[in-house]
């Protein structure tokens, strides 16, 4: 039996301050910038669950609602959703907030996913999450459909073969 660790094990919170060097001519923060960001804030939340060394192994759809200006504080929350056998599927919200003022907005959110490897860099088994709030249940739940979208995508699995996504869409 695989060990298991609650997914609240995982919670990562990453601070950082939008300095002039991190943003593009309008004075926001640049994408590449914030994916970077998003990434160790992932990976730190992967390991934690894991133990082990985590490599990326993708990233879906991150979205940029917002800008982020220059002198903004941003807050990155992310946390494991869901482990299979070497990979972890990591939930990441992004926060920008102007202190001067008050106001703080969500800017961004993504999925990432990371596979634990060994000191040879060959795929690892990682604990089984145990999700235990409503929200981490429903992230848990979608996290099956949305590796198998990912493996279909990346042409790793039939779409014949990806039963959560014909569920979901009700086909036969």
């Amino acid at each position: 039996m695989r060990k298991q660790k609650p997914v609240a094990n995982s919670f990562v919170i990453m601070t950082e301050l939008v300095l002039p060097n991190d943003t593009n001519t309008l004075n926001n923060l640049m994408g590449g910038r914030m994916m970077h960001l998003m990434d160790i804030a992932a990976a730190i939340s992967a390991q934690k669950h894991s133990n082990r060394i985590v490599v990326t192994a993708s990233v879906d759809n991150v979205s940029f609602r917002d800008s982020i200006r220059l002198g903004n504080v941003v807050t990155l929350q992310a946390q494991v959703t869901r482990a299979f056998s070497s990979s972890m599927e990591v939930h990441i919200d992004v926060w920008a907030e102007d202190i001067p003022s008050g106001t703080k907005m969500k800017t961004n959110e993504a999925f990432f996913t990371f596979v634990a490897v060994d000191q040879a860099g060959r795929p690892i088994d990682v604990p089984e999450a145990i999700p235990e709030t409503d929200e981490e249940i429903r992230l848990y739940d979608g996290a099956l459909r949305r590796r198998q979208l990912r493996l279909v995508l990346a042409g790793r699995m039939q779409p014949a073969e990806a039963q959560e996504l014909k569920a979901l869409f009700a086909l036969e």
